[in-house]
């Protein structure tokens, strides 16, 4: 049977990447969110008749990919710092324990007003990387001092410096 779940069924995953993404839409210039901020949309949203306080939890945890499950085992969301998040994007660091787990909802699990966030999300959000060496300053020194050690084995390098250590 193939039909849109009642704002009653909206799974609380499901909303957290829903109101996660309007956030991304809404603020573009802004890399990641305030769990606070989030909790805050999905009351301003009113995707269930009320807040369920499984927002916050979902937020903090259950769909945290670099987060140990415990027990929600989504990748809908990243850590990006104490109380930070941004939506998950593939290549995104991810707990072991949560290999393979939903990182989108289901476009028949949510309302049809939203399936244009799915489209940009696979369209634009998930295809830009979030570190790149231009953007962290430990991924850009990679292969720098490679000079030094030049013509020979980086174990014979190694060796040359040691040499008089006592």
């Amino acid at each position: 049977m193939n039909r849109t779940k009642s704002r009653d069924e909206l799974k609380v995953a499901d909303e957290v990447w829903i109101v996660t993404a309007l956030l991304h839409r809404e603020h573009p210039e802004r890399e990641d969110f305030t769990v606070a901020e989030i909790v805050e949309r999905a009351q301003q949203e009113k995707l269930a008749p009320k807040l369920r306080p499984g927002v916050y939890v979902h937020a903090i945890q259950h769909c945290v990919a670099n987060r140990q499950p415990n027990p929600g085992r989504y990748r809908m969301l990243l850590e990006t710092g104490p109380n930070r998040r941004r939506l998950y994007r593939p290549g995104d660091p991810a707990d072991e324990a949560r290999r393979g787990a939903k990182v989108t909802p289901a476009r028949t699990a949510i309302p049809p007003r939203y399936h244009p966030l799915l489209d940009w999300y696979e369209k634009d959000y998930a295809r830009r990387r979030g570190l790149t060496p231009e953007a962290d300053p430990l991924l850009a020194l990679r292969g720098s001092g490679r000079e030094l050690w030049a013509g020979e084995p980086a174990d014979r390098y190694v060796r040359r410096l040691r040499e008089g250590w006592e």
